[in-house]
């Protein structure tokens, strides 16, 4: 299997190659008519790329309450690779705006519209208006994972490890 290739980014925006050196991965993506744009890279270092609100007019989102905001777009991820969508730190730090599933997964075989799943934590109403940056994805490989019973694990709890703890057991 060869390896996809990157898509051009938007002009002016972090086009300088990443230090990493892991091959880039391209993304087909269907801009939808009340698309407001692809993906972008803000930064050369940014892991994320924003998505923006594709609505078509202003929405409010309550304190406490949640929307479905869509995006416009429809991506065509590689086999074998997911799409994370994330909040932007800046946005739930200032107005308690999130991603309530966060990460949501986006996986390979979906073909239908990416829609941001938001929620108002924050003390105020917020209104969305189109082509806001809401979100970030993140593009990652899944690998096959290979499940086999094993009914040793947590069978020998052992001094100083963390065995079956949980919640707050590794101290605070």
């Amino acid at each position: 299997m060869s390896r996809p290739t990157a898509a051009p980014e938007t002009p002016g925006r972090a086009t300088e190659p990443r230090e990493q050196g892991t091959p880039p991965v391209t993304v087909a993506v269907r801009r939808l008519p009340h698309s407001a744009g692809l993906p972008e890279r803000v930064s050369a270092g940014s892991a994320g790329y924003d998505l923006r609100a594709a609505t078509g007019a202003a929405v409010r989102i309550e304190p406490g309450a949640r929307a479905l905001i869509p995006t416009g777009l429809i991506l065509g991820l590689p086999s074998g690779y997911e799409a994370q969508v994330r909040p932007r730190s800046g946005l739930a730090y200032r107005q308690g705006l999130t991603v309530l599933n966060a990460p949501g997964t986006i996986d390979s075989d979906y073909r239908g519209e990416v829609k941001l799943l938001l929620v108002n934590l924050g003390r105020r109403p917020i209104t969305i208006e189109h082509g806001e940056r809401l979100a970030q994805m993140v593009v990652a490989a899944v690998p096959e994972i290979a499940f086999r019973d094993d009914d040793t694990l947590g069978e020998l709890p052992v001094a100083g490890r963390r065995n079956d703890g949980g919640f707050g057991s590794t101290g605070q």
